[in-house]
């Protein structure tokens, strides 16, 4: 599989680039490498959907955020496509539209309305469902299925989604006399181009119902249920997204449906922090065990595993558990758990607690040492 190209290096714009002239770069190369200017040839039309994909993702601040911050893993590492790709240059005509302002002559967002250039009837989509998955830090570090119940647009059964009363109540589009579209010469940045549009009467069709169906009223769909599962696999992160391809809302008259966009959500965790694909976990001992040592229970994902504090562990001190932390969404290994070590100071003793500690005061050993080997010296170490 190919390697995508950087979206800023598509654009030919820096990271610091503003939106309008992110917007200013896109149009230059829409223009450069327009299907009309450039007729037959894929590389060109490669090229028109690498840039539509590139600023689909720039010109929306979260997705920005996540791309800057991850790269293309952040935009559909968690599986099933991700955020962008156009697999039609239509998709892209009809999400562009508005940023060109009619520059080719409606070419974009509906100048080739549901047919392609070659002619054919493009397939109709259903809109996309999008729903947000809280997960805990176990299923995160495990990966989970879950079962998602929707509502949504679901096919009529009464008419199987063609929205009329029955096959005889369908005829052929007499404005289109069937095709879906009609042409019409019109002047542009380009010069003349001839651009086929949707009929106004069927819609692109290319048929018309003469009587429509009782249970949805010629639509062709309905209001519904679907109970989805999904599996999402282990290391995904708050806000990143998944695709699951044709489970969103069904198309009315026919068609495919749209896709379900899974967010994802973190719940916290009462004892580790997420730092990454480490977690982080603070652990408080007494006086008496940072000084003479101990063994301690820590909690981890799977369950809580020993540790030694050593002997004058000072407080700060970060012992690393490697391979307890959150394996990468990528497959790149398994983050750690840092234990940061805090010294507990009660804020009240008793009479006979006060005696010891007065005399410990006055001990060599518990006097603080500036110097070679003393306590700054060993904190250095932390930073």
């Amino acid at each position: 599989m190919a390697t995508k190209r950087d979206y800023y290096e598509v654009l030919g714009v820096s990271k610091s680039a503003t939106k309008d002239e992110l917007k200013k770069a896109y149009r230059k190369l829409a223009i450069q490498y327009h299907p009309d200017k450039n007729p037959g040839d894929k590389e060109a039309e490669e090229k028109f959907k690498e840039a539509a994909e590139a600023y689909e993702v720039l010109s929306d601040d979260d997705k920005r955020r996540k791309y800057d911050q991850f790269g293309h893993a952040g935009l559909g590492g968690a599986g099933g496509g991700g955020f962008s790709g156009f697999g039609d240059i239509n998709d892209i005509f009809e999400h562009f539209g508005d940023i060109f302002g009619g520059a080719f002559g409606g070419g974009f967002g509906g100048g080739f309305g549901s047919r392609g250039r070659s002619g054919r009837q493009s397939v109709r989509k259903g809109s996309n469902l999008r729903v947000k998955v809280q997960l805990n830090l176990q299923e995160i570090v495990q990966g989970v299925e879950k079962k998602i119940k929707l509502k949504k647009k679901i096919t009529c059964t009464t008419c199987n989604g063609s929205g009329a009363a029955s096959p005889s109540a369908v005829q052929t589009c007499s404005t289109c006399n069937g095709s879906g579209y009609v042409v019409q010469v019109v002047n542009s940045i380009l010069g003349r181009m001839q651009q086929q549009s949707p009929c106004p009467t069927c819609g692109g069709e290319g048929k018309t119902i003469t009587q429509k169906c009782t249970s949805c009223y010629g639509e062709g769909i309905v209001d519904g249920e679907e109970t989805v599962s999904i599996k999402i696999p282990a290391g995904v992160g708050e806000g990143m997204q998944m695709n699951v391809a044709g489970k969103g809302n069904a198309p009315r008259r026919g068609g495919v449906s749209g896709d379900l966009i899974v967010v994802i959500g973190e719940e916290s965790h009462p004892e580790l922090q997420r730092d990454g694909n480490d977690l982080i976990y603070e652990l408080p001992i007494s006086f008496p065990h940072a000084v003479l040592g101990a063994t301690v229970e820590v909690p981890t994902v799977e369950g809580t595993v020993k540790i030694k504090i050593d002997e004058g562990t000072q407080p700060g001190k970060v012992l690393r558990l490697r391979g307890k932390g959150i394996p990468d969404v990528n497959g790149y290994g398994r983050g750690d758990l840092l234990v940061q070590v805090q010294v507990f100071v009660p804020k009240q003793v008793s009479k006979e607690e006060r005696k010891i500690l007065e005399k410990m005061q006055e001990s060599e050993s518990f006097t603080p040492k500036i110097g070679k080997n003393g306590f700054f010296d060993r904190m250095k170490d932390f930073f």
